[in-house]
C-alpha cells in the first residue's frame, strides 16, 4: 500500500567535479567554492527571499493582503566529502555542524529585519533533493513560520493553564514511559514522540529550555551533535540505506520579543514507513489536518532502539 520509490543505493565519490557544491567547483552563478575543508556557508545562489524581492507588491482585495517577503537565504555545506551525510560524519565534524547553527542564528538573528532563522535539512532524491552533497539551508526572513508560531501559542497556552512548561513535560513524560526514548545523555534527548505523525519522526532536544540554538552551551552542542549521530546511524541501519528524511531546527522567532516558553528541538520528518514505501498523505492529513497511523510510535521506537550505534557500512562482515 502507498507510492513505491527506488531504494538502490548508488555508490557516491567523495568527489564528483560536476558538484556545484564540491570544493573548486563552480556553482550556476559562475562563483568558484573555495577549496574548503571543514563546514561551508554561503549565500544560496537562487534564494527564495533576499534583497531583490519585489519592493510593493500588488495589493489584492480584501480581506487579502500581501507584503515583501525579505531575508538571506543560505547554504551549508556540511564537509567537502560529497559522499558522507550526517550518519557517516565523526562526532566532532557534527559538533562543527551544530556550531554553525548555532552561529548563524545569532548573527541573522540580530538583524533588525530577520522575524525568524530557518534552518533545515531534506535529504534523499524522495524528499526533492536532486545533489545529494551533505548540505542544508538557512531561511532569515522578515516574516514567522506558520508551524512555530503554532508551537509557539501552544507552550504559551500551556504554561498558563498549568503553570509548567509544555516541552519539559512530554520530555518527562517521554523518560518515565521510556519506550520511545532512543538515547539520553546529561543535556540532549532523543524519542519518537507519543503523537508522532510518520511512522519514524523522532524529536532531538536538549533538555534545557532555550528559544533558540545560539544559548546553548559548548557541552550541550557536543552532546547534541553526539545524538544527531545517534539517531542517523539507526535510521540507516534500520533499512541498510541511506534514509531520508527533512529534518528543521524549530526555533522562537528572532524579533527581540521574550519567548522563555518556546523549548528549541530539531525534528526528523521521513517520508518512508516502509522500505521503499511512502507514506500517503491524503483525505484526513491534507484535508483534514489530522494525521493517521497504521503503526505504534512504541513500535517504531523499539525497531530504531534495536539498531547497533555503529553504521552498517563501517561495522566489520559477519
Amino acid at each position: 500500500m502507498g507510492q513505491t520509490v527506488s531504494v538502490e543505493e548508488e555508490r557516491v565519490p567523495p568527489y564528483r567535479p560536476d558538484c556545484y557544491l564540491c570544493p573548486r567547483n563552480a556553482r550556476s552563478s559562475g562563483t568558484v567554492n573555495p577549496d574548503y575543508d571543514g563546514v561551508y556557508v554561503f549565500d544560496n545562489d537562487h534564494p527564495c527571499v533576499g534583497p531583490d524581492a519585489p519592493g510593493d507588491p500588488d495589493q489584492p482585495h480584501p480581506p487579502y493582503a500581501s507584503r515583501r517577503a525579505d531575508g538571506v537565504a543560505r547554504v551549508i555545506c556540511y564537509t567537502p566529502r560529497h559522499d558522507l551525510t550526517l550518519a557517516q560524519m565523526v562526532v566532532p565534524d557534527i559538533a562543527r555542524i551544530v556550531e554553525t547553527w548555532r552561529r548563524q542564528t545569532r548573527d541573522l538573528g540580530t538583524r533588525p529585519q530577520v522575524k525568524q532563522v530557518l534552518i533545515f535539512e531534506n535529504k534523499g532524491e524522495v524528499v526533492g533533493v536532486s545533489n545529494p552533497h551533505p548540505h542544508g539551508q538557512i531561511y532569515a526572513t522578515n516574516f514567522t513560520w506558520k508551524t512555530f508560531d503554532t508551537e509557539l501559542e501552544a507552550q504559551r497556552r500551556y504554561a498558563r493553564e498549568t503553570g509548567r512548561a509544555l516541552f519539559a513535560d512530554i520530555i518527562d513524560a517521554e523518560r518515565r514511559d521510556g519506550r520511545r526514548v532512543l538515547c539520553e545523555d546529561e543535556y540532549a534527548i532523543a524519542f519518537v514522540p507519543y503523537f508522532a505523525r510518520y511512522a519514524y519522526e523522532v524529536y532531538v532536544a536538549p533538555r534545557r529550555r532555550v528559544p533558540h540554538i545560539s544559548a546553548l552551551s559548548d557541552a550541550e552542542c557536543e552532546s547534541l551533535a553526539a545524538v544527531l549521530k545517534d539517531v542517523t546511524v539507526r535510521y540507516d541501519n534500520l533499512w541498510r540505506q541511506p534514509f531520508p528524511y527533512v529534518m528543521p531546527l524549530h526555533q522562537a522567532p528572532a524579533d527581540g520579543g521574550s519567548y522563555d516558553d518556546f523549548h528549541f528541538f530539531i525534528g526528523f520528518l521521513p517520508p518512508l514507513r516502509r522500505p521503499g514505501t511512502v507514506k500517503y498523505l491524503a483525505g484526513p492529513e491534507i484535508g483534514g489536518g489530522n494525521f493517521l497511523s497504521d503503526t505504534s510510535p512504541e513500535e517504531k521506537a523499539a525497531e530504531l532502539r534495536a539498531q547497533s550505534t555503529v553504521h552498517y557500512l563501517e561495522a566489520a562482515p559477519v
